[in-house]
């Protein structure tokens, strides 16, 4: 078989808050393996780290995603500078999105990226995310957009990406994919879990060649509120800790 790569402990270099922070986030990314939601070893979820440095949190550039552990995600500071000089590179398009999220959205915890062919298949739709069933409504009630500008690598993109997100919680990229923020790692993922199923739902209704039924207006633009409600300001903590019993069974290795 071949070799894991190896990578030595940080668990007794960093604080304990960094530590669970690096847990939750190798979570995410073993989550994302899972569900069939990666890009070989492209895209990004970045975590901030709290503290006056703004630094965060982000996936060595050619790690699978079923690989990263807590031990070897990247501490990097705005300026995409690695902290630790041993740690692997990053992916340059994945820190241009991430660090002008981070820039300007201190409730933004976690970044999440993902290019699911159901996310880039709606991001390439003119009317992007309709209203066609429930799970669409939630990211409906918080949804930006940004138009394609090409791969993510100039600076002066920064801006417009910032300017279009505003204070939303889910965006999609056109003809990119899509992203999601949330105050936790939980709530980025959740908030991921929701918008990739109501674009798979889309995909799979406009291919029925049958008249479709949009949920009416006026419970869209109710939405905010009973969103709410029914996730308890996203939910993530409440689905998190099962998710994490989940990996425990069938890939524990996410804490090393």
């Amino acid at each position: 078989m071949p070799e894991r790569i190896a990578t030595p402990s940080k668990k007794e270099e960093v604080s304990s808050e960094e530590w669970q922070l690096r847990v939750d986030l190798a979570a995410a990314y073993r989550l994302i393996a899972l569900y069939g939601w990666d890009d070989l070893i492209f895209t990004h979820v970045s975590a901030r780290i709290p503290g006056d440095e703004h630094h965060f949190l982000i996936n060595p550039y050619g790690m699978m995603f079923e690989e990263i552990t807590a031990s070897s995600l990247v501490r990097v500071d705005q300026e995409g500078n690695k902290i630790n000089p041993d740690d692997f590179d990053i992916n340059p398009a994945g820190f241009t999105i991430h660090s002008a999220i981070h820039a300007v959205r201190d409730d933004a915890a976690c970044v999440m990226h993902t290019h699911t062919t159901s996310g880039v298949a709606v991001s390439a739709q003119k009317e992007g995310l309709l209203p066609l069933s429930q799970q669409s409504l939630f990211p409906l009630s918080n949804l930006a957009y940004h138009d394609y500008e090409g791969v993510a690598l100039r600076e002066d993109e920064k801006a417009r990406l910032q300017k279009d997100l505003g204070s939303s919680n889910f965006m999609i990229l056109r003809n990119h994919g899509l992203l999601t923020t949330g105050g936790s790692i939980a709530d980025a993922f959740l908030g991921m879990y929701i918008l990739q199923r109501a674009c798979e739902v889309q995909i799979q209704a406009l291919s029925g060649n049958r008249d479709l039924t949009p949920i009416p207006a006026g419970i869209v633009d109710t939405i905010r509120q009973q969103a709410e409600q029914v996730t308890r300001g996203m939910g993530g903590k409440l689905a998190w800790p099962g998710l994490l019993r989940k990996l425990d069974r069938v890939d524990p290795g996410f804490r090393d």
